[in-house]
C-alpha cells in the first residue's frame, strides 16, 4: 500500500511537471515548487530529509535543502556556466564572434553547386554553434548572412530553411552548459566526457546526417520544384531585413587573431587533451581555468589593438554582465536537483530502482524509453534541453538500477533532444526561420524530419553498441 501511494504521488508530480513544460511555463519555479511540496509530503510520511545543516525544525529543512543545492551547484557546474557565459558575452562585445562568423561563411559565396552548398552550410552552421550556442540566435545570424547567398545561388526556400533550421545540433563542445552539467554529475572532467564519450557518437552522426540532408533535400526539390525565384521573393517581402552581412572591420593577421579568440578555450582544451594522449603528460586544467586564461588573453589583445587600457578595462564589465545573463541556467540546475531530492525523499527513486532491477532487458529498454519520452516532450514543447536538465540528477540512479553505464543514457537523451528540436513546429528556431522565409513551419519540419530522425536512430543504436 505504501509503494502504491508513493507511485501515485510520483506520477502526479511528474505529470504536473510535463503539463507545465508543454504549457511553456517557467520550468525553474515549477521544479522548485514541486520539490518543496514533495519534501513536505515526505516529512508527513515520516521520512528523514537529508540536509547539510539541520535547522532544528522540519518546517524549515526543505528550504535548507534548496540552500544546500545552490551552495553545491554554484561551486561546481554553476561556476563553469557563469564563466562561459561571461566569456561569450565579452567575445560578442569586442566583435570577435562576428569575425569568426564572417571567416567561416565567406568561402561559401564561391561555391556554385546548389546541393554541394547544403551539406557544407550544415557543417559550418554546426561549427558556428561552438561560438553561438543558442540555436535561435545562430539562425537569426545565418538568415541575415547566408540565406541571401543560398537563394542567390538558386537554392530553394525550403532547402535553405531546412539547412539553417538544423544548423545547431550536436557538435561536441566542452563549452556547452549541458555537457558541463552532465560531466559534473558523473564526476568526470567535461573534456573527457565530450571528447571520449560524446564525440564518439556525435561526430559520426553529424557526418551521416550531412549525407542524408544532401539526398533528402535534393529528392524533395525534384519532387516539389520551387517556382519562386529570389528576386521575386525580395519583391514580395517588403519587410526584408537590410542587414545582409556583418560589418567586419578587422583584416589580415588581426582578423585571424580576433576570429580565433571565441574558439580559444576549445583550442587550448584540445591541445591539452592530445598532449596528455601522445606525450603521456598528466595536465588537468579545468574549463573555467582555460576560459579565464582566454579572457585575460582577449583583454590583452584588446589593449594592444586599441591602445587605450583604461577604456578596455572598463569594457570588461561586459564579461561580468554576461555571467549574470546565464544565471537562469544555474537556477534551472538547482531547481532540477531540488525536484529530484523531493522525489528521493518520498522514496520514488528507490522504488524505480527496485522495479528496474527485476526487468531482465532494462539495459536496452531504458535508453529506448527515455529517447521516446524525450522525443514526445521536445516535439510538443519545442525545447531540446529543458527536459534534459530536469533529468540530469536521475541519470546515475536510473542507469545503476538498469545495470548500464550512465553514458548509455545521457548521450542518447542529450543528442536526441538537440536533434529533435529542429522537427518541432513550435520550436523557436523553426518559427524564426519560418517567419523570415515566409514558409509554413510544418513545411520546414517536413524537410528537417528525415535527417534529424535518422540522426536520432543512429545515436541510439551507436550508444547501445558502444556504451
Amino acid at each position: 500500500m505504501h509503494a502504491v501511494l508513493i507511485s501515485i504521488i510520483g506520477i502526479i508530480a511528474i505529470s504536473i511537471l510535463i503539463y507545465m513544460l508543454l504549457k511553456k511555463n517557467d520550468i525553474k519555479m515549477i521544479l522548485l515548487s514541486l520539490g518543496l511540496i514533495l519534501m513536505y509530503i515526505a516529512i508527513l510520511l515520516g521520512n528523514e530529509l537529508k540536509v547539510t545543516q539541520p535547522t532544528g525544525t522540519n518546517l524549515l529543512n526543505p528550504f535548507q535543502a534548496i540552500v544546500d543545492q545552490f551552495s553545491s551547484t554554484l561551486v561546481g557546474p554553476g561556476f563553469v556556466i557563469l564563466i562561459l557565459g561571461g566569456y561569450s558575452a565579452y567575445m560578442n562585445h569586442i566583435g570577435a564572434n562576428q569575425v569568426t562568423v564572417h571567416a567561416l561563411t565567406k568561402p561559401i559565396t564561391k561555391i556554385k553547386s546548389i546541393y554541394l552548398l547544403a551539406p557544407i552550410v550544415f557543417l559550418i552552421g554546426n561549427l558556428l554553434s561552438l561560438v553561438i550556442p543558442s540555436a535561435s540566435n545562430l539562425a537569426i545570424i545565418l538568415l541575415a548572412t547566408l540565406y541571401p547567398v543560398l537563394r542567390s545561388a538558386g537554392m530553394s526556400r525550403l532547402t535553405s530553411a531546412a539547412i539553417i533550421g538544423t544548423s545547431a545540433t550536436i557538435v561536441p563542445t566542452p563549452l556547452g552548459a549541458d555537457n558541463v552539467a552532465i560531466a559534473s554529475q558523473f564526476h568526470m572532467s567535461v573534456t573527457d566526457y565530450v571528447f571520449q564519450k560524446h564525440a564518439l557518437i556525435s561526430i559520426p552522426t553529424l557526418l551521416a546526417i550531412t549525407i542524408v540532408h544532401y539526398l533528402w533535400q535534393k529528392y524533395q526539390d525534384k519532387k516539389h520544384p520551387e517556382e519562386l525565384s529570389y528576386s521575386s521573393e525580395l519583391s514580395q517581402n517588403k519587410e526584408q531585413d537590410s542587414t545582409a552581412s556583418p560589418k567586419v572591420s578587422y583584416k589580415g593577421f588581426k582578423a585571424f587573431i580576433y576570429g580565433l579568440l571565441p574558439l580559444l578555450p576549445i583550442v587550448i582544451l584540445l591541445i591539452i587533451f592530445f598532449t596528455n594522449i601522445f606525450l603521456h603528460t598528466k595536465l588537468n586544467i579545468s574549463v573555467q581555468l582555460v576560459s579565464l586564461l582566454s579572457f585575460v588573453i582577449a583583454v590583452l589583445v584588446e589593449i594592444f589593438n586599441k591602445k587605450h587600457p583604461q577604456i578596455v578595462l572598463k569594457e570588461t564589465s561586459n564579461f561580468f554582465e554576461g555571467m549574470g545573463s546565464v544565471m537562469s541556467i544555474v537556477a534551472l540546475l538547482v531547481s532540477a536537483q531540488v525536484f529530484v531530492q523531493g522525489l528521493t525523499s518520498i522514496g520514488i527513486i528507490d522504488l524505480i530502482q527496485k522495479t528496474m532491477q527485476t526487468m531482465n532487458s532494462s539495459g536496452i529498454v531504458l535508453p529506448v524509453v527515455m529517447v521516446v519520452f524525450t522525443a514526445i516532450i521536445v516535439l510538443l514543447s519545442g525545447s531540446g534541453t529543458a527536459l534534459l536538465y530536469a533529468m540530469i540528477p536521475l541519470l546515475l540512479p536510473l542507469s545503476k538500477a538498469a545495470g548500464i553505464s550512465p553514458i548509455a543514457l545521457s548521450v542518447p537523451m542529450q543528442l536526441a533532444g538537440n536533434l529533435l528540436r529542429a522537427i518541432s513546429p513550435v520550436a523557436a528556431v523553426i518559427l524564426i526561420v519560418a517567419g523570415t522565409t515566409k514558409l509554413s513551419p510544418v513545411k520546414i519540419v517536413k524537410r528537417t524530419s528525415v535527417p534529424m530522425v535518422f540522426g536520432v536512430i543512429m545515436v541510439l543504436v551507436m550508444s547501445l553498441l558502444i556504451f
